[in-house]
């Protein structure tokens, strides 16, 4: 009697199941091999755009509390300057003083023309090394932009874009650094008004001069 198709149909459907199972251990090592030590998926890093280097802004101004001359030197010839609250730590403050004529000791020969303001109104009279906003705030020297910005904010918005102070280097930063000038670089901080300008002759054309016409 022979025997059953089944019994010799057997090793012909173990072997596509026998496939299978190296198939998906093959796939599971893979997935494996996919994962960081972490247990994450490992995700190829996002190629990243080159830089372009960009310049800085350096911003020209006081780089602290001012130091007075006293006229004399020390032991090597070299001038002996002082800071403000050398003397004012000795005598009580006066808000009263408008005028460069009140003024005394290092201060003679001071110009004083700022809006009928007095010297307190700028400067901290509980520490002179350091300057005070309109609400009272401290102020360190080196904020002097902040402080005219309270008066003079037209000035502050043209600051801003670039229309008002002097300017030197690059507008783009791409090229290079720029350079901004503070308030004090160029307004004397007690009398920040300029001087009546007279006109001159504009500038001469290079081009013109060496006999060339201008592009």
């Amino acid at each position: 009697m022979s025997r059953p198709v089944t019994l010799r149909l057997a090793p012909l459907l173990a072997a596509p199941l026998v496939i299978a199972a190296g198939a998906w251990a093959a796939g599971a090592w893979w997935v494996a091999r996919a994962q960081d030590p972490a247990g994450g998926p490992v995700t190829p890093a996002a190629p990243q755009a080159p830089t372009t280097p960009r310049g800085r802004v350096v911003l020209k101004g006081p780089e602290g509390p001012p130091r007075v001359d006293t006229g004399r030197g020390d032991a090597h010839g070299r001038p002996v300057r002082v800071d403000c609250g050398s003397c004012h730590a000795t005598r009580p403050p006066d808000v009263t003083r408008r005028e460069a004529a009140d003024a005394a000791g290092f201060h003679h020969g001071l110009t004083y023309a700022h809006g009928g303001q007095s010297c307190l109104s700028c400067h901290d009279a509980s520490n002179y090394d350091r300057l005070r906003l309109a609400d009272g705030t401290p102020l360190p020297f080196t904020g002097v932009i902040q402080l005219c910005s309270q008066c003079h904010g037209t000035q502050r918005r043209d600051f801003e874009h670039g229309a008002h102070g002097g300017m030197r280097g690059h507008w783009d930063l791409a090229v290079g650094d720029r350079e901004r000038q503070g308030c004090t670089s160029c307004h004397d901080p007690h009398a920040p008004a300029y001087p009546t300008v007279t006109p001159v002759f504009p500038p001469k054309d290079a081009y013109r001069v060496r006999g060339r016409a201008h592009d």
